[in-house]
């Protein structure tokens, strides 16, 4: 099996596996919403800034990778507190992910729709539901890109899908750069997340894939670069405090005016 099929098919499964426990497991990292709030704040700055530009209408937001929710629930509290009407739509791979976040109470326009990433970097986006190409003003993602095999050809379909000037953010770990982050997040993964993972859903292999994931993944300069060759404006990322500095990230980009 090639490493494309592979996450392809064995990612989105991993997540219906835990998919009925996942909400406990954010329930158990008190941080984990808060720090999702802050960089979903970051994307309604990058809103609020193109607002004067555009038509008085609900700004449409995507939430790719939106899982059982917890980003999309971040979205729609800061474009609510920020008084911006909006359409959210939440993008998964995962039907168990998604079966939990349509059970949630929403307050205003949100709707789920179900799409693998890997199959979106390939073009493939004839999904019912799907916003059509330069018909978003913001794309979220949250905890994916390291998931995906074609990251380049993702960052360049999802700029494909902004409107001019639509921000794309992500809020993502990457540790690559900084031996101290690779310490710290061996520490927290196998001390804290894995233990938990055991309680939570003893048979799932996905919290040590959580590990893995990242410690493989893209130095923050080099998930940059991939934004600025994909054709973003603006490309820009600031850290997280605490123990979570050089860990966890907010990136920002911009489609061309």
């Amino acid at each position: 099996m090639t490493q494309t099929a592979s996450r392809t098919e064995q990612v989105p499964a991993l997540f219906d596996e835990v998919a009925s426990t996942y909400d406990l497991m954010v329930a158990l990292n008190p941080g984990y919403q808060r720090q999702l709030q802050a960089s979903a704040r970051v994307l309604v700055e990058q809103l609020r800034e193109t607002a004067p530009s555009r038509p008085v209408r609900p700004v449409r937001v995507v939430d790719l990778g939106c899982g059982s929710g917890a980003s999309t629930r971040a979205l729609e509290t800061e474009l609510r507190r920020a008084g911006l009407p909006h359409e959210l739509v939440g993008v998964d791979g995962s039907a168990g992910m998604l079966e939990q976040a349509r059970r949630k109470r929403w307050a205003g326009d949100v709707r789920f729709v179900q799409a693998d990433a890997e199959r979106l970097a390939e073009g493939r986006w004839d999904v019912e539901g799907l916003p059509a190409a330069g018909e978003v003003d913001a794309v979220f993602a949250a905890y994916l890109v390291r998931n995906v095999s074609r990251r380049d050809e993702l960052l360049a379909q999802l700029r494909t899908w902004l409107r001019p000037g639509g921000a794309l953010v992500l809020h993502e770990y990457s540790v690559r750069d900084s031996r101290r982050a690779r310490a710290v997040w061996t520490a927290v993964t196998w001390g804290v997340v894995v233990p938990l993972g055991l309680l939570t859903a003893p048979r799932s292999p996905i919290y040590r894939y959580l590990w893995r994931s990242v410690v493989d993944f893209d130095g923050a300069s080099r998930l940059r670069g991939r934004m600025v060759g994909a054709g973003y404006a603006d490309v820009r990322s600031r850290s997280f405090t605490g123990w979570q500095r050089g860990v966890l990230h907010t990136f920002v980009g911009r489609a061309p005016a």
